[in-house]
This record gives C-alpha cells, structure tokens and sequence, in this order.
C-alpha cells in the first residue's frame, strides 16, 4: 500500500495540501491511499483534571472529528477514487507527525504554506524547519495560490551528487516519471562551458539508466549570482524557477547539496517560506 499523509488543521492552508495531494493520486496510475492528521496542540487548562475526572472531553475534539468527516465527504464527491483516512493525535504537532512518518513508509508529507508570506497554520516557525531538515520523509511544500496540480517541468538543484539520484527516485514514486526534468546547476568553481557540459552529458546518461526519464534538459547559473549576500541564494533560485517555467523543484538534503548551503546561511526558511511553487524537499541516506 502507498500513501501520503497530509496534516490538516481544517484552515484553507491544509485545504490547498489537501486538495493538492487529491490530484495527484487521480492522476498517478498507481494510486496512493490518503491519510488526514489532526494534532490536538492546545489544549485547555479546564482538562488538566480529566484524569480525575475521566468523563471531561475537550468541545475541540468534537469539533474537530466533525470537521474531519466534512473534509472527507468532501473528498469522496469530488475525488471519487481517493481513499481517505483519518488520524487524530494528541500532543506536539512535530513530534506526533515524526511519530506517524516513521510507523509508515510515506511517500510524502504534504502541506499547505502561505507564500510570500510565510508558513502558516498546518505547520508553525521552528516545527516546519524541522521537519524539512530532519525528516525521513518527502516532504512537499504548495503554496496557498497553487490550486492546480501540474508537473510539465521539474526542477532539481543539480551539483552532481549521488544524492539527487535518491531524489528523483522520491519524487518519480509521488509523481510518476512523466515529466520533462530540468537540471539546475551553480557554477561556484567558475568552470568552463565545455567542461560543465561534458559532465552534464555524463549525469544525464546516468540519470536516464537509473529512473527511465528522457526529457531532460539543464541551466547553468553564474556563482556571481550568489554571492553578494545570502538572501540572493534563494532569490537566484527563484529567478531561475520563473526563467524555466518550473511546476515543481526538488531539493536534496545531502551533506554538500545547496539545501545545505542554505541551512549553513540560515535562510532555508526564507527558501521554504517564499515559495512561489511547491518545493519538494527529499529525504537523502547519501552522504555526499
């Protein structure tokens, strides 16, 4: 059996992860079963006595079961072929969702985010840096304004690395493998072209032996791009995303990966947070 599991608060940002992971199993030939989560966080002082008195029930749990059975009606109209399951927890929203990732083998957390903004409601600050950089899931980003699933043109930030190999392998077992891939690359040894296409000829035959997929193409950026101050890391990746027309991007995880680079300039959350697409960030086991 394969799922993904989407953590859901009821609010409009888990109804775009929600509504996200709903297309994806529609469209995917091998269709993933859906589990629904709800972290029961906050919880009132009124009920620190309900283990004297057991018979005292929270009014949010109620509300939240009944919310819950909206949202998979909900799902049975309009996504016919999805089958939906419901989770509720009591406890740390974080830490309850590691405990569910790792009783199962997901092939994707997915969640809701705000944009521009910041993200929002399903996940909070410091809980989603955390599961981004920890988790041994997949997990995928959707930004609030993205309501339709599409996935012409994948991204992935390329430094060739055995990492980006697990990636892809993540990502084709959500998304299937058809889709056209685009390789993007930072030039930070100020390589010549020659050179840096000799290794993207070599990668991408690598890559079609691995994972089937054909269609690839690559962008080749500037250092000079990144480095004037940390935040344009991030923009530059931004930039290219626009340039590209990407529908989705895959980040690796791995030791020398530019996910890393961001954690060391702290800005992963800026990454994460102004996310103008989903963003795919994957979970790795190479070390390099």
């Amino acid at each position: 059996m394969r799922k993904i599991l989407v953590p859901v608060d009821f609010s409009e940002y888990s109804q775009v992860a929600v509504e996200y992971a709903c297309q994806i199993i529609e469209s995917n030939p091998e269709h993933h079963e859906l589990d629904l989560a709800h972290v029961f966080t906050m919880r009132s002082n009124m009920f620190v006595n309900r283990e004297v008195n057991p018979e005292l029930v929270d009014p949010q749990v109620e509300i939240a079961k009944k919310s819950m059975k909206k949202l998979i009606e909900v799902i049975e109209i309009k996504y016919p072929t999805v089958v939906c399951h419901e989770i509720f927890k009591d406890g740390n929203l974080y830490e309850e969702i590691s405990k569910v990732t790792a009783a199962f083998n997901y092939d994707a957390v997915i969640m809701g985010t705000k944009g521009s903004s910041g993200l929002e409601s399903v996940f909070l600050g410091s809980n989603t840096y955390d599961v981004i950089l920890n988790s041994k899931t997949p997990v995928l980003a959707v930004p609030k304004e993205i309501t339709v699933f599409k996935k012409e043109r994948i991204g992935l930030l390329c430094n060739f690395k055995p990492a980006e190999f697990e990636a892809l392998e993540q990502a084709i077992n959500l998304l299937g493998n058809n889709f056209e891939l685009v390789l993007i690359h930072v030039n930070k040894n100020d390589e010549t072209i020659a050179v840096i296409d000799e290794r993207f000829q070599a990668w991408i035959e690598q890559i079609i032996a691995k994972t089937g997929i054909t269609n690839i193409s690559y962008t080749v950026k500037s250092q000079v791009l990144y480095n004037r101050t940390a935040e344009n890391l991030s923009h530059a990746i931004d930039n290219v995303i626009i340039d590209e027309q990407i529908d989705i991007l895959l980040v690796t995880k791995s030791r020398k990966s530019i996910f890393r680079k961001l954690v060391e300039e702290n800005i992963v959350r800026k990454l994460a947070y102004e996310s103008t697409i989903p963003k795919f960030f994957a979970k790795v086991h190479a070390t390099s």
